[in-house]
Parts: structure tokens; C-alpha cells; sequence
């Protein structure tokens, strides 16, 4: 169902998510999880996630619920991936520079500080430090389909 990269990405999501590194996604690893992304929830909230799983989280069970959502959804492309990381970030319609900074130095495939100062050349940073979440994600979902479309002419 999924292709080799995202099945790849999943496998970093998980291993970002699995704070103790024991192979199940346990409660205390959400809450890290929400927490290094700055959101607060509630001890219901987390119970309801471990919930949607019939038995503890390990990573083939992490794909069988992705699997599950997005067959219920209609599925996922990679626009609705990148709009659903960039609005992970939002806080009323717009984004922290230096929250997304140390976000794009820390997890995943991490940023050198002089790749983050590249891309925020890019990006439209208010006086307060703030980033428009509507026009970067539009910056970042529309730009390929405008090169393929001209080099396609």
C-alpha cells in the first residue's frame, strides 16, 4: 500500500516518536512526542490514541493504522503531507521562525544552520519573527507543479 519511501518515512517518524527506544509507542512517548512539537494532551486524549490500536504500537501496527486512515480518508499525496507537517506548526495562521529553526536543526533528516538560513531566504519572515503559514505552504506545494508545467511546454 505504501511505496519504499514512505514506508521509509514512516520508520523515522516512529523512531523520532519512540523516545525510549523500547519498539512500542507507549503513552510517554506520545506525550514526548507532543511535547517536542510544543502541543499540550491531555491524558484522554493520548489513552484514545493508544486506543485506536488493538494491541501495543510497534512500527507494523504504526502502518496498519496510517494504512486504515488514509483507505478511510481517500489517501494521501504528498501536498496533503507537507500542509499537514507546515499546519503542525501553525498557530493562528502563521509560524514561529525560531520554533521551526530549531525544529528543522533537531529531528529528522536535520538542517545545518546554513541550509536554514538558505531556505528562510526564501521565506517571507515578519518583524515579529513570524511566517505566514498559508504563503509557505503555498510556496512549497505550488512551485513544483509550476516547473513541471513549464518545462512540460
Amino acid at each position: 500500500m505504501f511505496s519504499q519511501h514512505q514506508v521509509a518515512e514512516f520508520k523515522e517518524g516512529f523512531q523520532l516518536m519512540d523516545a525510549d527506544k523500547d519498539g512500542i509507542i507507549s503513552k510517554s512517548d506520545l506525550r514526548s512526542a507532543f511535547d517536542a512539537v510544543g502541543k499540550i494532551a491531555s491524558d484522554k486524549e493520548l489513552d484514545e490514541m493508544l486506543n485506536e490500536a488493538p494491541g501495543p504500537i510497534n512500527f507494523t501496527q504504526l502502518l496498519g493504522l496510517f494504512g486504515s486512515r488514509m483507505q478511510e480518508s481517500g489517501g494521501t499525496d504528498d501536498d496533503e503531507v507537507v500542509i499537514a507537517a507546515f499546519k503542525s506548526f501553525d498557530e493562528n495562521g502563521s509560524i514561529d521562525s525560531e520554533r521551526f529553526r530549531h525544529a528543522l536543526m533537531t529531528w529528522g533528516d536535520k538542517f545545518s544552520a546554513k541550509e536554514v538560513d538558505d531556505a528562510f531566504d526564501a521565506i517571507d519572515i515578519d518583524d515579529k519573527g513570524r511566517i505566514d503559514t498559508t504563503a509557505l505552504i503555498q510556496l512549497l506545494t505550488a512551485a513544483p507543479e509550476e516547473e513541471e508545467e513549464g518545462a512540460a511546454a
